[in-house]
């Protein structure tokens, strides 16, 4: 909803799909397939997990509301920056090979988080936390389509899209339960060390299991990794989401302003470096002629606005649950299912309906999230809990980001020549994660600006900032829904 603070039942992080042609088998391993998942199903956890556990993260880390974002943005900086890089990992040095490389960073990172002492420390073990996914997750796709055929393969992706739509709503819940549990005393940890034992085991398997060299037998050479194009995107991510996370708690001081103003610059430089390197026919990381594609801009800009509504929504909604109504985290979990779980129906489903509303799915879908996230709003805003109408209003959001999501995504990518394919998939796969951390660093600086503001203590005055951040996220929504007729008329 998200990650990718992470943050978040909804849209799921999409992986990058550097998908080979390499020959499948007629006889696919079964055991690569669930080992491949169950990374897959691990690395989505943790993305909602967190979102949970982030007020008792507060109260025992002392963390600040700024701590907060950085800790769930951490990990979607450095998973959508290296995301395509981790990708051309894969493809350059064996999918099976990398795969194993970055689930063992993933695991090492998880255990650093659990048993970090501080914020600080926290938030750079979730950036390598990140950066594990980054590396990991690329080779999913990649590895089913190498070692699968024919009806082996839809069935391989079946489980893979059921993996993605239980994920969320599994996080959610389990997050609630280990917190509330309180482990030996050791409140929060436990949303991160239990990727240690999981990723453990599948390590010692793929040793064994996964293909390690599968790399060399590609029909075409590895691509380049663009390293200084790396750069220029990871700083001018940074130098975005750092100043308004930030700026908020220390008052905006001149550094946040001109910290914003350098992100442009950067981000400029970026477009520039990538362009002249196409152009030289190299392999930028996100290519200009992917970008001219028909559709490609409206569906890059719907995509950004539903994934900043699902990271602010959920982000500002879990503040609310636990520290304005004292809800459990567990509570707290099970709160946010319903929007997990009926995201996730949609999302497996709307191919089924009638073909004359497949073109309306997307602007209903924003129309829906903006009616939803309203709604959510007004109910709480009194400072109570809701009663049954709050549930529907959370399951209207699930519903209005999947169709705002789901066929935007799969419309792009089935528009798009198949020598294309992967630098879109990367492309999208990326801004999904640009569109959660921005989301997160946005709307969850409102939230907190708006609590300081009104000086909150109270369930009441929480709830008054809550209003504010859920009308901004339907804004935001209802831009999402008109954008198709703004773009398609440029």
């Amino acid at each position: 909803m998200t990650t990718t603070p992470r943050t978040e039942p909804g849209p799921a992080p999409v992986p990058s799909p550097a998908i080979s042609k390499a020959p499948a088998t007629d006889n696919p391993p079964r055991p690569l397939l669930a080992l491949v998942l169950a990374a897959q199903f691990m690395a989505l956890l943790d993305v909602f997990i967190v979102n949970v556990a982030a007020p008792t993260i507060a109260t025992e880390l002392h963390a600040s509301g700024a701590d907060l974002q950085l800790v769930i943005a951490g990990y979607a900086i450095s998973y959508s920056v290296l995301l395509i890089t981790g990708a051309r990992l894969g493809e350059r040095f064996g999918h099976g090979r990398v795969h194993l490389a970055g689930l063992a960073l993933f695991t090492a990172a998880s255990l650093a988080c659990g048993l970090a002492q501080g914020a600080t420390e926290l938030i750079v073990f979730r950036l390598v936390q990140g950066a594990g996914s980054a590396v990991m997750i690329p080779q999913v796709l990649s590895l089913i389509q190498r070692n699968f055929t024919g009806e082996a393969r839809v069935k391989a992706f079946g489980a893979y899209s059921a993996v993605l739509a239980v994920g969320a709503a599994a996080g959610q819940v389990l997050g609630g339960v280990l917190v509330d549990a309180d482990l030996f005393g050791t409140g929060w940890r436990p949303v991160f060390l239990v990727n240690v034992p999981v990723g453990v085991v599948l390590l010692a398997l793929g040793s064994r299991v996964l293909p390690p060299g599968d790399g060399a037998a590609a029909p075409r050479p590895a691509r380049g990794l663009d390293l200084p194009g790396l750069v220029l995107l990871g700083a001018a991510v940074s130098l975005f989401t750092v100043p308004l996370v930030l700026g908020q708690e220390e008052d905006w001081p001149l550094w946040s302003w001109l910290s914003l103003a350098a992100a442009a610059v950067v981000f400029g430089l970026f477009c520039w470096y990538e362009s002249r390197l196409a152009r030289r026919g190299g392999a930028p990381l996100i290519a200009p002629r992917v970008l001219r594609h028909p559709g490609m801009g409206l569906a890059v800009f719907r995509i950004l606005a539903v994934m900043a509504v699902n990271g602010g929504f959920l982000f500002a909604l879990t503040l609310q649950v636990q520290g304005g109504l004292g809800h459990s985290a567990l509570r707290a979990g099970l709160t946010f299912a319903p929007t997990a779980v009926v995201f996730g129906l949609v999302g497996l489903t709307w191919r089924n309906w009638p073909a004359s509303w497949q073109r309306a799915l997307a602007p209903a879908g924003f129309v829906i999230t903006a009616l939803a996230v309203a709604g959510v709003g007004l109910v709480l805003k009194g400072g109570d809990e809701g009663g049954a109408l709050l549930y529907v209003a959370y399951a209207g959001v699930g519903a209005g980001l999947a169709l705002a999501f789901s066929p935007t995504l799969t419309r792009a990518l089935a528009t798009v020549p198949p020598e294309n394919a992967a630098d879109a998939s990367g492309l999208l796969a990326t801004v999904t994660q640009l569109g959660q951390l921005t989301g997160v660093a946005v709307f969850g600086t409102l939230f907190l600006n708006r609590l300081e503001s009104l000086g909150a203590s109270e369930a009441y005055t929480s709830a008054e900032a809550l209003l504010a951040c859920m009308f901004a996220l339907a804004g935001t929504a209802a831009v999402g829904a008109v954008s198709g007729l703004v773009l398609r008329r440029r």
